[in-house]
């Protein structure tokens, strides 16, 4: 586990700028959930709304996240990942099929279904367990 998670991890320091886990986290939790405000991302991250708001204040700086006011309700606001913070997830996941597909290819058939077999069972249980699934990397 402990190799699969340093090649994810070592993919997204590739990328430029280098974002921490928890700021890509939270742009791909905005991109796959493009209805989430500040509060609603807190819960999703599971963090503090000071502290998802800081987060929301450095990506905002870095030009890769914008606050939208909505008209309705001036009090709500809607987080929007910038087309600058597409390219990055983009080339991100691009980073991550690459050093994985490099990986599988080192298998043998038989150690890519046993990966296979042992990763939907974790799945299987940290579901069960009710943790929130990650749906994009």
């Amino acid at each position: 586990m402990e190799s699969l998670v340093a090649c994810w991890l070592t993919a997204a320091e590739e990328s430029r700028p280098r974002l921490p886990a928890r700021q890509l986290h939270a742009l791909r939790t905005v991109r796959l959930r493009p209805e989430l405000n500040l509060t609603a991302l807190a819960e999703q991250l599971g963090v503090g709304l000071p502290t998802a708001s800081r987060l929301c204040d450095r990506l905002e700086a870095a030009g890769l996240l914008e606050r939208n006011v909505q008209p309705r309700n001036r009090r709500e606001v809607q987080l929007v990942v910038t087309a600058y913070a597409q390219r990055l997830l983009t080339d991100v996941a691009e980073r991550r099929v690459r050093r994985l597909a490099t990986v599988f290819e080192a298998m043998t058939p038989a150690q890519r279904t046993a990966l296979q077999h042992g990763l939907s069972g974790f799945h299987e249980a940290h579901t069960a367990a009710g943790r929130p699934e990650e749906t994009e990397g």
